[in-house]
């Protein structure tokens, strides 16, 4: 069987697909960096802060709440200007730097959180919440295509 389809409908398929990267990544900063004001977030990412030899310093200048707040503006920040690319691509384009910075930093999580495990063969099994972070190399992927194609509309 031979998949029949056109140019245009694979243009049509891959803007769908931009489309949905970029307000994706849009829906999952704005609601991760929304949650980042509840008091279950907070204390919900306090080992991955605490453990990180970037962030740890953030308990010593805020509370727990405040702290979390902090991460939170940022996340809704580059929600925010991820989304006015229409507007502005360069704004667009500060945004996704953002959003690649938080997610460089989460990535960061996976090799000072406690719980790796030798697992069979010696390949490193994540514990807790190590699984959860590996998406954020999906997300630091959808930030850097936001950033190339907001730097591209600024012509």
């Amino acid at each position: 069987m031979t998949l029949a389809i056109t140019t245009n409908q694979a243009a049509s398929v891959r803007k769908l697909g931009e489309l949905f990267i970029r307000y994706g990544l849009v829906i999952v900063l704005g609601w991760i960096g929304a949650m980042k004001f509840t008091a279950y977030e907070a204390a919900g990412i306090k080992a991955l802060v605490e453990t990180s030899p970037f962030m740890n310093w953030m308990y010593k200048a805020f509370s727990l709440q405040a702290t979390s707040n902090v991460i939170g503006v940022t996340e809704l920040t580059a929600a925010a200007l991820i989304a006015i690319k229409p507007l502005s691509g360069k704004l667009s384009a500060v945004g996704s730097v953002l959003a690649v910075f938080t997610f460089l930093a989460t990535l960061t999580f996976l090799f000072s959180l406690p719980g790796w495990e030798k697992s069979l063969g010696g390949f490193p099994a994540l514990s807790g919440s190590g699984g959860f972070l590996l998406k954020d190399t999906v997300l630091l992927g959808a930030a850097l295509f936001t950033l190339g194609d907001s730097l591209a509309s600024r012509k």
